[in-house]
């Protein structure tokens, strides 16, 4: 046990390691030397998550040791490329970043400490229905709502600035998601006609695909928010294919989905400029338009460029001459200065905290808990695949924002949020089934009659020889 755990934490000094010759080396090419409130703050969060692993250990000690190492790691890295860009643009980001990390880590403490039983949110399901769609629609308040980018997601809390409660309202609507999904799977699994080999849903059960359909239109109209209405409406059905292991659910939800989408570019300008943008980035007037034109794209695609293979190097490329380097293209960003390789190792870290999430899917027996380790780790796979796949032209870009390495505190406490849960459930997954008592009776019933048995044939081999020698006396 000792070496595992010593294992363990050696994944954890690793990713602090990484992290701190990453700013070693970003401060010695840039400022000479590492300034006082970075070392203060990196120290504290160096502080706070062995705080946070050491509670873990404690209160969850089945639980996956993998998960908050990629987290720390994707941080450090992002936290990094925000202070280059800080730099480059004489601004205080990264600290304001650090600070968000902090407040996060201390509520994933407080949440290991208190939740031991992640099945208890199942009992406030309708409850977190509500605050999850208050949370969604609070942007549209008069006094609070504000309008940034054209998109209104943001509200505005004296003493904190901006906030996007869209991050949080993605963890209550999957509480409840979960919770709707394992009540009602049964009525839902059941199949009706089949049409081209599949097995199509009765018509009386497209009820829940239609209202979080409309729904997700609704925020796309309302708040013109195209990323959080696809995210939301994908995680439903990707939770609504889990509950019922029906392949048609995937169909519906992606034709409903597309018909919006159609519907959406044709009806508001916002949308449809994205995918023009998308179609045609290298267009002269595209590229030149104020608003709506792809001179982010390509800028950050010629940043990507030339990063190359191994990049430009920390501290040595141009990130900040995309626009929302540090925010939505700050995977550009890393692009440039880490190179292909830099990237692929990204995706590598993402790829392993996916994986540990379905694993835990797989494992836990709860039928509510894998639905909910399927849903928060889906929503962080589809996150990860729109931002990057927009920067990279593989889809149009949605607004959303990279976990763990864009500026943002919203996004950053929500998603730290969400691996702590990853990471709570995992330990019931992973905790060992304890022996019912009619297995205890029957182990110890086995043992009885083993020994009984031994007995016996030790009283036979002990009556042989007192026959053989009598037999031996009387020759």
């Amino acid at each position: 046990m000792i070496a595992l755990r010593l294992r363990q934490l050696s994944l954890l000094l690793l990713s602090f390691l990484i992290c701190g010759a990453a700013f070693f080396q970003l401060f010695a090419r840039t400022t000479g030397t590492i300034p006082t409130d970075y070392a203060v703050m990196l120290g504290l969060v160096v502080a706070l998550s062995l705080i946070y692993w050491t509670l873990v250990l404690h209160f969850l000690p089945y639980a996956s040791q993998v998960i908050q190492p990629c987290v720390l790691l994707l941080t450090g890295l992002g936290t990094v490329m925000i202070a280059r860009i800080d730099y480059a643009h004489n601004t205080e980001v990264a600290i304001r970043q650090l600070t968000f990390i902090c407040i996060a880590i201390v509520l994933c403490s407080i949440l290991v400490v208190a939740m031991h039983d992640y099945r208890i949110l199942r009992r406030f399901s309708y409850v977190s229905m509500v605050v999850g769609l208050a949370l969604l629609l609070s942007p549209m308040l008069p006094v609070i709502g504000q309008n940034i980018n054209g998109a209104r997601i943001w509200i505005r809390i004296p003493g904190l600035g901006s906030l996007q409660p869209g991050e949080f309202a993605k963890l209550f609507l999957a509480f409840f998601f979960a919770a709707y999904l394992f009540d009602h799977r049964d009525q839902l699994a059941v199949g009706g006609r089949k049409v081209l080999g599949l097995q199509l849903p009765r018509i009386r059960d497209l009820g829940p695909i239609i209202i979080v359909w409309i729904a997700s239109m609704g925020v796309l109209v309302l708040q013109h928010d195209l990323g959080t209405s696809l995210m939301f409406f994908a995680m439903f059905v990707s939770m609504l294919y889990v509950a019922t292991g029906r392949a048609s659910w995937i169909v519906i939800g992606g034709i409903a989905f597309a018909v919006g989408a159609v519907a959406a570019s044709s009806i508001f300008s916002h949308v449809g400029a994205r995918i023009e943008a998308w179609l045609h980035p290298f267009s002269d007037t595209l590229y030149n338009r104020a608003v709506g034109g792809s001179y982010q794209i390509v800028t950050g695609l010629f940043g990507l460029a030339s990063g190359g293979l191994f990049g430009t190097g920390l501290g040595q490329g141009h990130p900040y001459l995309t626009p929302f380097a540090n925010s939505d293209y700050i995977y550009a960003s890393l692009g440039e200065e880490f190179g292909l390789v830099g990237c692929f190792g990204i995706l590598l870290l993402y790829i392993i905290i996916i994986a540990s999430g379905f694993i835990t899917a797989m494992k836990v027996k709860d039928g509510f808990g894998k639905l909910l380790s399927a849903g928060l780790v889906f929503t962080m796979a589809f996150q990860v695949f729109t931002v990057v796949g927009g920067i990279t032209l593989v889809i149009p870009l949605t607004g959303l924002t990279l976990p763990y390495m864009a500026a943002g505190g919203s996004s950053m406490v929500a998603n730290y949020l969400l691996a702590t849960l990853l990471i709570i459930i995992s330990n019931a997954a992973n905790k060992p089934a304890p022996e019912t008592l009619s297995e205890t009776f029957q182990h110890e019933a086995l043992a009885a009659l083993r020994d009984r048995e031994l007995k016996e044939r030790e009283a036979e081999q002990a009556s042989r020889s007192a026959r053989r020698a009598r037999g031996g006396a009387q020759s």
